[in-house]
């Protein structure tokens, strides 16, 4: 599948949707150049998820973890940018988090694969010349089989 985002906001509004779509032990990894707009989107699924805080790039702390303000899965954030391999990745022990709560790792595609065997994985490519990005999603293992995720992210139905 493949979205066209017109600006900022439309970025965050399908983070939005996404987060209706998601629940605990799920893993997204989001893929993407700088600035194509990773944490924005994850800043609509915290939303959408109504996490405690302020989703912010963890580039410089690697994770960060957004409780749930309304009783539903916490989000964890990280930034594996910075990551030197699947052994620095390990000392974050994702794994004892990854059942309890919505996991989001940008940069993680190459690394993050083998903590769960299903997954949401996002593309996002950013225009240089205006706002616009193109996601494109794709849902690995028996979790997302029979989902519409393309149809949920434009906002017109899917099976969640």
């Amino acid at each position: 599948m493949s979205l066209r985002l017109t600006d900022t906001d439309a970025t965050v509004a399908v983070g939005h949707r996404l987060a209706s779509l998601l629940r605990a032990g799920d893993l997204v990894v989001l893929t993407g150049g700088l600035g194509a707009g990773k944490t924005t989107l994850t800043r609509g699924l915290g939303e959408g998820l109504g996490v405690r805080g302020a989703v912010t790039s963890p580039t410089f702390v690697i994770a960060r973890v957004h409780p749930s303000l309304r009783g539903g899965p916490e989000l964890v954030h990280v930034d594996a940018y910075r990551l030197g391999g699947t052994a620095e990745l390990d000392d974050l022990d994702l794994d004892a988090d990854l059942d309890a709560a919505v996991t989001v790792v940008e940069w993680g595609a190459g690394l993050v694969e083998g903590l769960a065997d299903d997954r949401l994985e996002i593309t996002l490519v950013a225009d240089p010349a205006t706002e616009e990005r193109r996601l494109e999603a794709r849902g690995v293992g028996s979790r997302w089989a029979g989902t519409d995720v393309e149809a949920h992210l434009r906002g017109d139905g899917g099976t969640p």
